[in-house]
């Protein structure tokens, strides 16, 4: 690493230069730490479910919530199911269950309990 150089403007204002390598190597670090944050507060906001008596997940489902994916997503894949047989066993249409996966919409209390019976999940677990 090189030292950076350090220039000062007409009002008194700092500016660091730096080679463009290293300020893509601490771009990269930083969103690294902040994924690394958004994982430690999903991790911590689980186990505060656990310690309250919340919802507990299955691991498989945990672990591709923390990978990304939806909880209805999650458990859909979990359970080896597809939007379209979801589909043929609920009625709701394929269209509106990639919807309600990708976070476009929410659904109802109603479509929820829907989904719940069909994947034989608690109603919690997809709330």
């Amino acid at each position: 690493m090189s030292a950076p150089q350090i220039i000062r403007t007409p009002s008194g204002e700092e500016l660091v230069v730096l080679p463009r390598a290293e300020y893509e190597a601490l771009l990269d670090r930083a969103e690294h730490q902040a994924e690394d944050a958004d994982d430690i507060a999903i991790y911590d906001a689980r186990k505060a479910e656990l310690a309250a008596g919340g919802v507990v997940l299955p691991p498989e489902v945990s672990a591709a919530i923390l990978r990304g994916e939806s909880r209805l997503k999650a458990i859909r894949n979990w359970r080896g199911e597809t939007q379209l047989h979801l589909n043929l066993k609920t009625g709701i249409s394929q269209g509106y269950l990639s919807d309600l996966e990708s976070g476009r919409r929410t659904g109802t209390p109603e479509t929820i309990a829907k989904l719940a019976q069909a994947l034989n999940v608690p109603v919690e677990w997809l709330s």
